[in-house]
């Protein structure tokens, strides 16, 4: 009898059990199963073409860049991180990539949901920015003032030591918060960046003799070879380093499985049995390093081995374009629990759906080769950036179709 595929906790950090277990549940959409959706595959030919329509709106010449926080630090035109290379320069190339991983990774790491409500208001620009772009520039600002370093003279980085101590009340600060001006889950953010520098800190090999996350950028490069580097080899590393900071949640043989959820139809064996795993942020993380990581000369490869990232805009679009439906619409108006069947379905779904919706949009466009237009672009041409057009043309504030309860650790 063959060894069941993913069968281990450690099994389950990895893009493919995202993409197998999230096709499971598809499956039992597909056959009526699931407790609360519809799936219409029927709707995926006009889903595709709203997808179009925004990406020969946004980018006529198809030059799509990935799907990654940069995309936000350069909002309103501005290219936040371009200036501050240019009025500083580091040291050698290396030095560089490290301060781009110890920003993104603090960018990434606060970029769950804002809410609707949330602004900021940028000070060198005047600016007014909501949402994952507010959230990028305010962390922009945080990074560029020294608040994630411990070593004054060294500002532009992350360290173990300035991420531990950190204060929920200094990060408000750095959002603007106040009583007219709430932000989702700021307790969960704040935890999520004091464990990540006990982690750093704890963690030698992985964050090297500084504690920084930059410190990533070497561990990855010591996985290259011939200066190429497999895209899931860079989520491997962020999984296995990052683990340990997430929330405490279902821990299986000692390993912190992070986003991963519960449902009894995701199929599996052994202690894996029913469980999902997306590792949304570490995915999310792991697009935003491909540009530093070429910008220091080195190739990633594979990219289409990470996965659609199961998140609000793409969920979104599925359901305002009719892929998907609730069988009780009512639960729309309900705000939903991460750990519920409804969002587990919901995020698994849209993993499985995105794989389907890629090829379609490349049709659509005359593309052949997939490596022309890997996930990564279409994600950003693409499928989030239509979920959001979708979402404004159709309730206040651009709200998703379907409210969660988030922690400010997920979404």
């Amino acid at each position: 009898m063959p060894v069941p595929e993913f069968s281990t906790a450690r099994s389950l950090l990895s893009a493919r059990a995202v993409r197998a277990r999230a096709e499971t549940l598809l499956k039992a959409g597909l056959d009526g199963r699931l407790d609360h959706f519809v799936v219409d595959l029927d709707r995926l030919g006009p889903c595709a073409d709203a997808v179009v329509e925004t990406i020969r709106d946004a980018y006529p010449d198809l030059a799509i860049p990935y799907h990654a926080r940069w995309r936000h630090f350069s909002v309103g035109g501005f290219e936040r991180w371009g200036s501050l290379v240019h009025a500083a320069p580091f040291e050698d190339p290396a030095e560089q990539a490290r301060a781009a991983f110890d920003l993104v990774v603090v960018s990434v790491l606060l970029d769950a949901g804002a809410g609707p409500t949330w602004r900021y208001e940028e000070g060198r620009t005047g600016e007014t920015y909501a949402r994952s772009e507010g959230l990028a520039v305010a962390s922009f600002d945080m990074f560029v003032s020294g608040l994630f370093s411990s070593a004054p003279e060294d500002p532009f980085r992350a360290d173990a030591r300035a991420l531990a101590s950190l204060t929920e009340a200094e990060l408000a600060d750095g959002f603007q918060v106040s009583p007219t001006n709430p932000l989702v889950g700021l307790p969960g953010r704040t935890a999520l960046l004091n464990r990540l520098g006990q982690v750093a800190a704890a963690d030698p090999e992985g964050f090297g003799p500084d504690a920084r996350p930059g410190f990533l950028f070497d561990r990855i490069k010591a996985r290259a070879q011939d200066g190429e580097v497999a895209a899931e080899a860079v989520l491997e590393v962020l999984l296995t380093h990052l683990g340990p900071i997430w929330p405490g949640r279902i821990v299986l043989d000692g390993v912190d499985l992070g986003d991963a959820w519960r449902h009894p139809l995701a199929g599996g064996t052994g202690p894996t049995e029913g469980l999902v795993p997306f590792h949304k942020l570490s995915q999310w993380l792991a697009y935003s390093l491909l540009e530093p990581l070429e910008e220091a000369g080195l190739t990633v490869t594979g990219l289409d081995a990470l996965t659609g990232l199961p998140e609000y805009r793409n969920g979104g679009l599925f359901l305002d374009t009719g892929v998907l439906a609730l069988r009780r619409p009512e639960e729309a108006k309900q705000a939903h629990p991460v750990e519920s069947r409804l969002v587990v379905e919901w995020r698994a779904l849209t993993v499985a759906l995105l794989d389907r919706l890629a090829p379609l949009v490349r049709e659509r466009l005359g593309i052949k080769d997939p490596a022309e237009l890997p996930l990564a672009k279409v994600l950003e041409g693409g499928t989030w950036a239509t979920g959001r057009r979708l979402a404004k043309s159709l309730r206040p504030e651009g709200a998703p179709p379907l409210a969660i309860a988030s922690d400010g650790t997920v979404f």
